[in-house]
């Protein structure tokens, strides 16, 4: 009897993550408000900009829109594996992927959208040379591989660790 009560509130206590999901959807909204900010910033000057301070803005528009994908993905997958299923299996909008994402896919998507901001930093640092120095510029090479490297890494151990419990989903016919 004390067992059995002992592991119902330790199931029940899922249910204290709920408001770090919704801690995140709130930081979304900022991030929607940056982006925000940053188009209207934009917009009035776009004609009288130089291409390559058009394209830097686009990249950081872009950066915006990444960070705001990598958080939708952690607020849906970590509260679907952790909290509780979200029922909105009928609705026409629902994401493919939604439902799909265990833990170790979603350490994939994560360092892959990480590799993939920071290749946007690198990208922009490397259109705006004249203000960036070699040895920030070291440093982000650096980093960004250090990211590169990381995701392979995990990458690497998610697939042994599925050749270890059998084949994973879809590797069937290999």
């Amino acid at each position: 009897m004390i067992e059995r009560r002992f592991e119902q509130v330790i199931f029940a206590s899922r249910w204290l993550l709920a408001p770090f999901y919704l801690g995140l959807v709130i930081a979304l909204g900022l991030l929607l408000i940056k982006f925000l900010q940053e188009v209207l910033h934009i917009a009035p000057h776009v004609l009288d900009m130089a291409e390559k301070d058009v394209l830097l803005a686009v990249l950081t528009l872009i950066d915006l829109s990444l960070a705001g994908n990598l958080l939708l993905m952690v607020i849906f997958s970590g509260y679907e594996n952790f909290v509780s299923k979200i029922d909105v299996a009928d609705h026409e909008d629902r994401p493919d992927w939604m439902g799909k994402v265990d833990f170790g896919g979603l350490k994939l998507k994560l360092i892959a959208s990480i590799v993939a901001i920071s290749g946007i930093h690198l990208l922009k640092s490397f259109m705006n040379l004249a203000n960036v120095t070699q040895n920030e510029l070291m440093w982000l090479v650096i980093i960004h591989m250090t990211f590169v490297v990381s995701g392979v890494l995990l990458a690497l151990m998610d697939r042994l660790e599925g050749h270890r419990h059998g084949p994973a989903k879809g590797d069937a016919e290999h």
